[in-house]
């Protein structure tokens, strides 16, 4: 254009730039108690503005936990309208910062458009159906709610005729709805997304986009290394309504955000100052996970939820497309079916006067009056042991063989009477250090990606990044079974050569000191006056 004067330059690009955004006047404001007041795209309200989402209104976002911190009311609704917010927020961030990267408005759309979408497909209180419920009710499907979330998206679109929307709003079909789907689904299957993430020569198998625009796949599911806007929106949202602090700030995340070239791909990275931050964000995860998501009385009443639904399954029908109805665990594959699948079924089964249901009913009921079963101890594998999800099942006959020396000679368990849980708990990625996948730029040099270990930030960050913690629990709640249950326990830890419980001294102080491993030195010294006194009370106890 013939112009010299750098600052006429730059505010042509200004101009330039702003109407390649489109601003578009009929914008919707949304009022959201996490970031505010929102703006949101008019085809994003149509699509919120269907049975489909709306259906997101009625399926509480922590599940049982709900039974445990009464603030926790909120819905995947208002999680699914945040997470769609700030994917917004990054690809815009990305797209002022770095024009170069040829985000266009489409990209934008479909970005926001799977961030919206991305939690459809869950059900019942929310991952108490696809990680209890379905794995016991429909163990060959190997069921996932990404999956049947890009299938209740497709019926979304489909029943609601809203192609023609999509195109009048400037989305390119069904290019843009395969791009939308590929971000909803998430990974590839776990060999080869560790293939793809590592690979500099594995094909594309993307379809919605090149290669060139690999990022964007980083934004809803980031499956590299985790850090993607679904945690932004559910670690503010979660720990406003738990009454938790949140120690991390995506805003700053934002501030700092670039895309780097590393080989083939291009990925998302951060200033190399922020490598801390990016590990307490993951310590604020597992924080989470430990006080709130995997309470040991949020996971019974879910435990309790499910074998409810299990016992209802079969005697349930659902109405689905052409008139054929479906159990529960069958509504997945009709989502005709699933629509009307929502936490509603818990008082459906609760308020049913059916007789196949009492069994069901009366577990409901029991979870309403807060009769739940008892927590008998808690416990984790050595080092070197980890139990496999094939063991699951054998867990509760193996504890129930653990006869406990001395026992109650008139109480004796069954392993129908014993709920073993056992509990992951990592930093996202299982026993990988998510970080070693963060890549970080200098601001001497914005355009190379380094990586930075662990070695390099502290001394004092985890040395694992991943445990399993094992639960007891047992079906009578008599106080005499309740204490021979815990005998029980501390003698199964001895068994499996298992991590001592925190009251095994209290519970069992004749049975501990058995274990050479679980004596301490301070223990043999100064306590047995302590422990000639407790084994005495538990004695008189057992002759009662």
């Amino acid at each position: 254009m013939n112009i010299n004067s750098v600052g006429i330059r730059v505010e042509l690009l200004h101009i330039f730039r702003l109407l390649c955004q489109n601003p578009n006047p009929n914008m919707k404001v949304f009022n959201d108690p996490i970031h505010g007041h929102i703006d949101l795209h008019p085809l994003l309200v149509h699509i919120i503005d269907t049975p489909q989402f709306q259906r997101l209104r009625y399926i509480r976002q922590l599940g049982g936990t709900y039974y445990v911190f009464p603030g926790a009311s909120h819905n995947r609704f208002e999680h699914s309208i945040g997470v769609g917010y700030l994917a917004g927020c990054l690809v815009r961030a990305l797209h002022e910062r770095q024009p170069e990267l040829r985000i266009n408005g489409r990209d934008i759309l479909c970005v926001q458009i799977a961030g919206l979408c991305h939690d459809l497909g869950h059900g019942p209180f929310s991952h108490m159906f696809d990680g209890r419920f379905m794995p016991l009710a429909r163990p060959q499907k190997g069921f996932k709610h990404e999956e049947a979330s890009v299938k209740m998206f497709d019926h979304l679109i489909k029943s609601n005729n809203l192609e023609d929307v999509m195109k009048r709003y400037g989305l390119v079909l069904p290019e843009d709805l395969k791009f939308i789907k590929e971000q909803i689904a998430g990974p590839l299957p776990p060999e080869d997304e560790e293939l793809f993430n590592s690979s500099q020569n594995t094909s594309w198998p993307y379809e919605g986009r090149q290669e060139d625009k690999s990022f964007l796949y980083e934004i809803v599911a980031n499956k590299r290394n985790g850090i993607d806007v679904d945690k932004w929106d559910y670690f503010a949202r979660d720990c406003h309504h738990l009454g938790i602090q949140n120690n991390f700030d995506y805003k700053r995340f934002l501030k700092f955000a670039r895309v780097c070239e590393i080989g083939k791909k291009k990925h998302i990275c951060t200033r190399e100052k922020e490598v801390g931050n990016l590990y307490d964000m993951f310590h604020t995860r597992n924080c989470l996970h430990r006080r709130a998501y995997q309470h040991k009385v949020g996971n019974i009443i879910e435990t309790m939820i499910t074998e409810a639904f299990l016992k209802a399954d079969p005697h349930i029908k659902i109405e689905g497309s052409d008139g054929n109805y479906y159990t529960i665990s069958g509504s997945v594959d009709d989502m005709v079916a699933y629509n009307k699948l929502t936490d509603n079924i818990f008082h459906q089964i609760l308020y049913s006067s059916d007789p196949k249901l009492s069994k069901a009913r009366d577990i409901l009921r029991k979870v309403e009056l807060r009769q739940l079963y008892k927590y008998v101890g808690q416990t984790q594998p050595n080092a070197n042991t980890r139990i496999n999800t094939e063991e699951y099942d054998k867990l509760p006959e193996e504890l129930a063989g653990s006869t406990p020396q001395p026992s109650a000679p008139d109480i004796r368990l069954s392993p129908e009477d014993f709920i073993v849980d056992v509990i992951h708990m990592d930093y996202g990625m299982k026993e990988k250090n998510p970080i070693n996948n963060v890549r970080f730029y200098c601001k001497s040099d914005p355009l190379k990606a380094i990586k930075i270990t662990k070695e390099q930030v502290s001394q004092l960050l985890p040395e694992k990044f991943a445990e399993q913690i094992i639960r007891v629990y047992c079906k009578k709640t008599d106080e005499k079974s309740l204490e021979s249950a815990k005998r029980y326990f501390v003698q199964w830890c001895m068994d499996r050569d298992f991590s001592k419980p925190q009251d095994g001294d209290v519970v069992a102080p004749d049975m501990t000191p058995l274990k050479a491993s679980w004596v301490e030195e301070d223990d043999e010294n100064n306590d047995s006056e302590h422990r000639v006194h407790l084994q005495k009370a538990r004695v008189s106890l057992f002759n009662k």
